[in-house]
């Protein structure tokens, strides 16, 4: 049973404020406008506006005014973000504090990456992390999946990330592995296309059509493959593409249509409609690896942390 000393602080300690939302606060108080806050803490706009939602609810009254051309503190705004400035500026100093004990201003790390997640989700990692460990060396290594697995096990790369479908999980007693999230595989089309008006197409639908895939037996070949058998087809190959902004180009001229993992058209070719196969689309795991049988420098768990933060922040793009 709870003492009254227990209870006390624990009422005291109940209403205090999200750290995070003081922060954003901070920012939009500074700069008089949320999509600046939003640009320099790496939200979306509308992700702002909720979390400042929720602080004025926690605070019971409102924090800013919201005009045409930006936004600018109420009163209680104002006391607010000053304390919230002192407060701030203390976790930051206590994170700083900490890194150093930890190792943070110094070292070097090396990641592996592929190349479809070098284009799209990994570069949002990158400049968080190097905003938050200036003094550590990153280095980034892109290679197929082999290579990766190889040069994790022999120590190049200190964590590296992989990918696998239902049908072929990735099974390695000495690597340890942490989901990061799920991208949906979607159908590539070019405007002109007859399907290019619709949201959401089958594949029993595409049954016909010319493929454009990627050359060198690429693992999206299988996912095509398969999701062609399971309608009930043998899809023809039209064209061999050594990349995907070359699928995306051959599908912009009507060459043929194309099956890709979302994250590979995070940079959308202006001729392209991208479609949903809905629930039975195939979809991956991309994964975060490290060696089970070491100690993980500081550099690596916090690498680690920012990646899975990143992947909760904006994980729900690729599906």
């Amino acid at each position: 049973m709870k003492n009254k000393g227990e209870a006390l602080l624990n009422d005291e300690y109940s209403d205090l404020f999200d750290i995070r939302r003081l922060a954003l606060l901070v920012e939009v108080v500074e700069h008089g406008s949320i999509t600046a806050a939003a640009d320099i803490m790496m939200y979306s706009p509308s992700a702002v506006s909720q979390q400042l939602r929720k602080l004025e609810q926690e605070v019971g009254q409102p924090l800013l005014n919201r005009r045409s051309r930006g936004v600018v503190p109420t009163e209680a705004g104002q006391v607010l973000a000053g304390h919230a400035r002192k407060i701030v500026g203390q976790m930051r100093a206590a994170r700083s504090d900490l890194g150093q004990i930890a190792g943070l201003r110094r070292g070097s790390l090396t990641v592996g990456t592929f190349p479809t997640l070098a284009g799209s989700f990994l570069p949002l990692v990158i400049r968080a992390f190097k905003k938050r460990y200036p003094a550590i060396g990153l280095s980034v290594r892109s290679a197929r999946f082999d290579e990766l697995v190889s040069d994790l096990e022999s120590g190049v790369t200190g964590l590296c990330l992989l990918w696998d479908y239902p049908w072929n999980r990735f099974n390695d007693e000495a690597i340890r592995i942490t989901e990061v999230f799920q991208e949906s595989t979607v159908i590539l089309v070019a405007k002109g296309h007859p399907l290019a008006d619709r949201d959401e197409v089958t594949m029993k639908e595409l049954r016909k059509e010319s493929w454009i895939v990627r050359a060198e037996a690429h693992p999206v070949v299988e996912v095509l493959q398969r999701s062609a058998h399971d309608a009930g087809f043998e899809p023809t190959i039209g064209f061999l593409a050594n990349d995907y902004q070359e699928a995306q180009a051959m599908v912009s001229v009507g060459m043929g249509v194309a099956m890709v993992p979302k994250t590979a058209v995070a940079l959308q070719h202006p001729d392209v409609r991208i479609l949903s196969l809905g629930p039975d689309a195939p979809q991956r795991r991309v994964l975060l690896a490290q060696r089970q049988d070491k100690v993980y420098a500081p550099a690596e768990v916090a690498f680690h942390s920012t990646l899975l933060e990143i992947a909760r922040e904006r994980g729900s793009d690729y599906l």
